[in-house]
């Protein structure tokens, strides 16, 4: 087994160049008569607006789990995803900021045509590297920073989705930027990383997460797991919904895009499928159902993650 990256406080000087770049994540109140007549008030925190390119969480996990990488001289971040992945997207523009070579296990076969995604990551200087289905459930036992059988020296491996204790540190920054009193925090649920990150702050006491994919309640193991490597005893209530994830990771039904066209026309926020589009759905049917008290502030986190709507 390798060893558990521990947290570096100083910001390297390159994380911090770039950190200067981003911009406010602001919140934003969702005005709806819906909510306005059961007495709730619900607010999106946007961090889909920090950067063009590594908006959303992307950048909160990436932040310190980079900073660990830099400060022990690392010259190359290896990491996971799929073909439309919005984390190996990140990875990739980062690295290239960085000065850092990257390197991205994708799941499945090389296609005949790359999709946007895959062209960005070839843009930005990441060497691809397809491996099967089976190869790449392999790929997800390896979770410490030098695990990965093969790393050669100045490598250092990133498990899917960022989901390390470190990322943790950098989702909990999100928490403390929120300047209003609220009850509860939701957030779209991939590998629960996101989720482990807003329990780390003591200003959360209850949290619901959003799977985005079938199957989920194995996420309920991975937050708490991934708590616990940080010695940390959440004082939050906390749950996940397992119930709306529209047939499995990344599908869609004529409901769901439905129900985001007209969010967006009403609200002008975009969203998307994987991710935000069935966290709202979710948050509107918990609401629709009596769910929330009268006088509850909700607050949403939009994680970003829009450029995996194109082709």
């Amino acid at each position: 087994m390798g060893h558990q990256a521990s947290a570096v406080t100083d910001l390297h000087p390159r994380l911090q160049e770039l950190q200067a770049k981003l911009a406010v994540s602001p919140l934003t109140r969702i005005n709806d008569p819906e909510l306005t007549e059961r007495q709730l008030e619900l607010w999106i925190k946007r961090d889909d607006l920090l950067h063009p390119i590594i908006s959303g969480n992307k950048w909160r996990k990436l932040k310190y789990i980079l900073n660990h990488a830099l400060h022990g001289g690392a010259d190359c971040i290896v990491s996971m995803g799929g073909a439309y992945s919005n984390h190996l997207h990140a990875l990739a523009f980062t690295g290239k900021a960085l000065g850092l070579k990257t390197i991205g296990y994708i799941r499945g076969e090389r296609p005949s045509q790359l999709n946007a995604t895959l062209h960005d990551l070839l843009d930005w200087g990441m060497e691809l590297r397809f491996v099967s289905r089976g190869e790449y459930r392999q790929l997800r036992d390896y979770h410490d920073y030098d695990s990965l059988p093969g790393l050669q020296p100045g490598q250092y491996w990133l498990p899917e989705g960022g989901a390390t204790d470190l990322a943790l540190q950098g989702v909990a920054e999100l928490v403390d930027e929120i300047e209003i009193n609220f009850d509860t925090l939701a957030v779209a649920c991939g590998t629960g990383t996101t989720l482990a990150g807003l329990l780390a702050s003591p200003l959360t006491r209850l949290a619901i997460g959003v799977a985005a994919l079938k199957g989920g309640d194995f996420l309920i193991d991975d937050v708490q797991q991934l708590l616990n490597k940080q010695g940390m005893t959440s004082q939050a209530d906390w749950r996940i919904l397992v119930n709306y994830h529209f047939g499995g990771f990344a599908k869609t039904t004529p409901a769901l895009l439905a129900f985001m066209q007209d969010f967006q026309l009403r609200h002008d926020i975009e969203l998307e499928p994987v991710y935000t589009g069935k966290l709202l759905f979710a948050l509107y049917g918990l609401i629709r159902k009596g769910y929330f008290p009268a006088g509850q502030r909700i607050v949403a986190v939009h994680t970003g993650g829009l450029q995996g709507k194109r082709n």
